[in-house]
């Protein structure tokens, strides 16, 4: 059996106790154990303040690329036994493997590419200067300039390897080290490409940390300048970001929490159409990759009411033809399970369904007859191959629909009526972090509802838990601080010719 080990203050350390075991989804058999338990918190941090931080400041953003991209070769170099590491812990089949790692590697290249075009400079200027008086040369310059703090990033079990690189490729660009906690269940893998990143030498010392096991005291060493970007359960995230260290100094807190994300046929994509096609590829993709364990899958399908058959039968045909992985623990099976208790005192399943095998829970479509009377569908997210169809009879009633979701990460509207996405998608922004628009045009190359691409912001409000990150160089901004800089046009334009431009 594997001990799993942190990488704290600059090198490999054990916590104490026999750890949280590890286990294989698809047996049961524990493969590892891990634990946070007697390691020094403040020194890890400590360090990362004053080791990595100075080291990464002092490198230009092209500089900083070059790291990025030196940990993307390390990380493409072991693709393989990363991928076999996770079908192992997390019950992954080989094609969810590859999202996972392949994910992670891709997203650093992209923020590697990003800073090789920022060039030469470590600071970001916002164009454009108001003048603030009747002089015209008295006029103010927004600077982004980098924190002085460490970054803490917590990640989810379900993505192990893209939750890690996604929010460290922005941190090492902006110039922040960090401290990265993956969800214990699922943190060999993250060991692992640590441990690879570690030994190749390509990040400065205290620029990289790992914390696998309870993360204990964690927060009550953050200090004013730290940040925090979490991915999880919105009653983890509630209970840390209440954290009275967290509050009483004001740590810039992201969260990405559970939603109940939306996908919407519209009334237009009859059965021949190509969007209806596309429109059940989606769906049946979200319920099953990674066996419904994404915080961007499908919860609620939106179609309209004389469709509702037609879409049944092609969700039932489409499902019967897969099988769904297991689900990454026992304590998770029996979360779906409740949550299934839950969503059919108002909705019956109408396509797959049935009890467990294992860790193996059937893709279950359910279908609720009357949702604007309903409130599980719109609160209850079973974090697994599980959705539920609503009918709609007007437009106003799919916004009315979208919107009791109470804000989520993500919706697709599948439609070529280009009258209905213009009331539909504005209708219903305010509620999600991104909208997907599939039509004829783009039914065959679009990337996918559930796909979060680096050029995107992810998070969304709400619910989902009202963060963002990625998004280009707006990611940036979280690591950053944005000053108001006054004075005479000509000293301000001397900060922003030593700085790169952005129009955010």
């Amino acid at each position: 059996m594997i001990r799993l080990q942190s990488y704290l203050a600059g090198r490999w350390q054990d916590g104490t106790g026999p750890g949280t075991p590890l286990t294989d989804p698809a047996t049961g058999e524990v493969i590892a154990t891990a634990s946070g338990d007697g390691l020094d918190m403040a020194e890890a941090l400590e360090h990362g303040r004053s080791r990595g931080g100075p080291a990464l400041r002092a490198l230009t953003f092209a500089g900083r690329a070059g790291l990025i991209n030196a940990l993307a070769g390390v990380l493409a170099e072991n693709r393989e036994r990363y991928n076999a590491i996770a079908q192992a812990n997390s019950g992954n089949s080989p094609g969810d493997a590859v999202l996972d790692v392949d994910g992670g590697i891709g997203t650093l290249k992209y923020y590697a590419s990003l800073g090789r075009k920022l060039g030469e400079i470590h600071t970001l200027a916002e164009t454009g200067m108001d003048q603030l008086s009747k002089d015209e040369n008295f006029r103010v310059l927004h600077l982004w300039t980098t924190i002085r703090g460490v970054a803490v990033h917590i990640n989810a079990f379900n993505f192990p390897s893209w939750g890690l690189w996604e929010k460290a490729a922005v941190s090492l660009l902006a110039g922040v080290p960090f401290l990265a906690k993956p969800a214990t269940a699922t943190c060999w893998l993250a060991q692992e490409m640590v441990k690879d990143i570690v030994a190749a030498k390509v990040l400065p010392d205290g620029a990289i940390s790992l914390l696998c096991g309870g993360g204990r005291d964690l927060m009550d060493h953050l200090r004013p300048g730290d940040v925090v970007a979490f991915t999880g359960s919105a009653d983890t995230a509630l209970m840390l970001r209440s954290h009275p260290n967290v509050l009483a100094s004001n740590i810039r807190f992201a969260v990405e929490a559970d939603s109940l994300n939306l996908c919407a046929l519209g009334p237009d994509a009859g059965p021949e159409s190509a969007e209806f096609a596309a429109f059940i590829k989606a769906v049946t993709q979200e319920m099953t990759v990674k066996a419904g364990q994404k915080c961007t899958a499908i919860r609620r399908i939106l179609v309209p009411r004389d469709r509702v058959g037609a879409v049944t039968g092609a969700l039932a045909a489409a499902l019967a033809d897969i099988r769904v992985g297991p689900l990454v623990s026992a304590a998770q099976v029996q979360a779906a399970l409740d949550g299934l208790a839950k969503l059919t005192a108002e909705a019956r399943v109408v396509a797959g369904g049935g009890p467990p095998s294992g860790r193996i829970l059937p893709a279950t479509l359910l279908l609720c007859d009357q949702p604007e009377t309903a409130t599980a569908v719109h609160e209850v997210e079973v974090f697994g191959p599980v959705a539920t169809l609503m009918p709609y009879d007007s437009v106003d009633q799919a916004i009315a629909l979208a919107l009791k979701g109470g804000g989520s990460l993500a919706a697709s509207v599948f439609s070529g009526d280009g009258g209905f996405t213009a009331a539909f998608v504005p209708a219903i922004a305010t509620a999600h972090g991104r909208v997907l628009v599939v039509d004829a045009q783009v039914a065959s190359s679009h990337t996918g509802h559930g796909v979060v691409m680096p050029q995107c912001v992810h998070g969304g409000p709400g619910r989902a838990g009202g963060g963002e990150e990625l998004g280009g160089l707006r990611g940036l901004r979280f690591y950053m601080q944005r000053t108001a800089v006054q004075g005479n046009r000509a000293t301000l334009e001397s900060l922003a010719a030593a700085s790169a431009s952005v129009a955010l």
